[in-house]
């Protein structure tokens, strides 16, 4: 185990994340352990890039580290899961009775000896829709004089209606099936965007969301390595492999680094609410997407600050229910979170 897998299961497991309390059980604390799928890669002057992944549930309360070649390849150890909803468009799996030995899970990739259910991203499936447009600006199908302002208004204030927008696009150049494509044909084989339709629906009631769109924090870390024009070549691809061209990723990384929802890993958002934690850099530094819904927060993004150069993606069950106030996204422990990676980061580059 390497020095960064090491820090990221101390870091969550200092955390006591059982411990969160849960309005839907009467403020009880949830003890089981919720689901955290925690990505690094540290790119540190001088040093060939490292990585880790840390993967934490109720199946795996201590944390399993993801096995991952060093070619940065796909995890090697876990089956993935796909997350799912009932009729009611429920996400059953994290409500407070859920039986998980009573639920049919379907898979979506691996066949490790670790099972790990992946949490529905939330709004940060915006980053595989951006990176959709890029390719759609690429093609000739559109411009970026169209698009840049629904592409920023989805990601900068994670905008539903302008993400219908970008969604209706896809599908009018037939660039939906072609995204998942290129995601498999580079090895992301977890990022899906499955289920959207034609006027843009890309909901849990247009029969996408949860159980239909797919992302898990490690080919989250290894998309965004793909839009770092700063990072060394991504060593699990052939040579001169490349998912966007260098304007394209400049122009993403830009919008990203407009994020104005500093409220998950970051948290300069919420200063002034009572409790309030320092948490990772906020963008401009930390240029970064963020998830959140009652049952999930996400926040992934490219860290250039302070000497460090990073990559942090994290996706879990710990939604806006589980938020000690109105302004919040999730539970303080999401933030405080962030800080203890940022140290990590620190320590370690």
């Amino acid at each position: 185990m390497n020095a960064l897998a090491a820090g990221l299961l101390n870091a969550v497991q200092r955390l006591d994340f059982p411990s969160v309390t849960d309005p839907w059980q009467s403020g009880a604390p949830l003890r089981l352990m919720p689901s955290i799928d925690l990505a690094v890669v540290l790119f540190a002057p001088g040093q060939p890039p490292r990585w880790a992944n840390a993967l934490f549930s109720r199946e795996h309360p201590s944390g399993v580290v993801a096995r991952i070649d060093t070619q940065a390849g796909p995890v090697q150890n876990v089956r993935f899961d796909a997350d799912q909803r009932d009729g009611r468009d429920e996400s059953i799996a994290w409500l407070p009775d859920a039986d998980w030995s009573q639920l049919q899970w379907l898979h979506l990739h691996g066949d490790g000896e670790h099972r790990f259910v992946a949490p529905y991203p939330a709004s940060l499936l915006k980053l595989m829709v951006a990176v959709g447009v890029g390719l759609a600006v690429e093609a000739g199908h559109t411009s970026w004089a169209q698009m840049m302002l629904p592409l920023e208004s989805m990601v900068v204030v994670s905008d539903n209606d302008a993400t219908d927008t970008c969604v209706a696009l896809l599908h009018r150049c037939g660039m939906v099936d072609t995204l998942n494509r290129r995601f498999q044909a580079l090895g992301l084989h977890t990022l899906q965007l499955n289920g959207t339709r034609p006027d843009g629906g890309w909901r849990n009631a247009d029969g996408a969301g949860v159980g239909q769109i797919h992302m898990t924090a490690w080919d989250t870390a290894r998309l965004l390595w793909l839009l770092d024009t700063q990072a060394p070549p991504a060593p699990w691809l052939p040579a001169g492999e490349r998912l966007l061209q260098v304007d394209t990723c400049e122009r993403l990384h830009a919008v990203l680094s407009r994020q104005e929802r500093n409220e998950v890993l970051s948290s300069g958002s919420l200063q002034g609410v009572h409790g309030w934690l320092p948490g990772f850099p906020d963008a401009p530094a930390f240029a970064h997407k963020t998830g959140t819904t009652n049952n999930y927060a996400s926040d992934a993004g490219i860290l250039r600050s302070d000497g460090i150069h990073a990559i942090v993606a994290l996706i879990t069950s710990l939604g806006r229910r589980y938020a000690p106030h109105e302004r919040c996204a999730t539970t303080w422990h999401l933030p405080a979170l962030g800080a203890a990676v940022h140290r990590l980061l620190k320590e370690t580059t």
